[in-house]
């Protein structure tokens, strides 16, 4: 059974940093692709940022030059590192495993007041 446990959200001021990490377990992690997603109230739910199995990134306009992806595949982990947050960074981030199909975690709320 595929399980994502997100942790490292928070609320926080705008131009801080927030690091969240994702841990898996029940694949085997280095085969996947790993990617965060959010979700703002009232807004569809964004892809914010993926990391592939050889290690390729990609990141959403919104994001670029401020988030980093990256991946332990020893810890199974993936990692998002958010720099000069925005009050429009606010959301529910959410991990997903992607193969052959998307797995969720359950979500951590990042806030960013002004």
């Amino acid at each position: 059974q595929v399980q994502l446990g997100e942790s490292g959200g928070g609320s926080v001021q705008a131009g801080d940093s927030l690091r969240l990490s994702c841990a898996a377990s029940g694949i085997i992690f280095n085969i996947y692709a790993m990617a965060w997603y959010r979700q703002a109230p009232g807004k569809q739910r964004e892809l914010v940022a993926i990391i592939t199995s050889a290690g390729s990134t990609n990141y959403a306009d919104s994001v670029k030059g401020r988030f980093t992806i990256s991946r332990d595949n020893a810890k199974n982990t993936v990692f998002l590192q958010m720099d000069n947050l925005k009050p429009d960074d606010t959301a529910v981030y959410y991990c997903a495993a992607q193969r052959l199909r998307t797995t969720w975690g359950q979500g951590t709320q990042v806030t960013v007041s002004s």
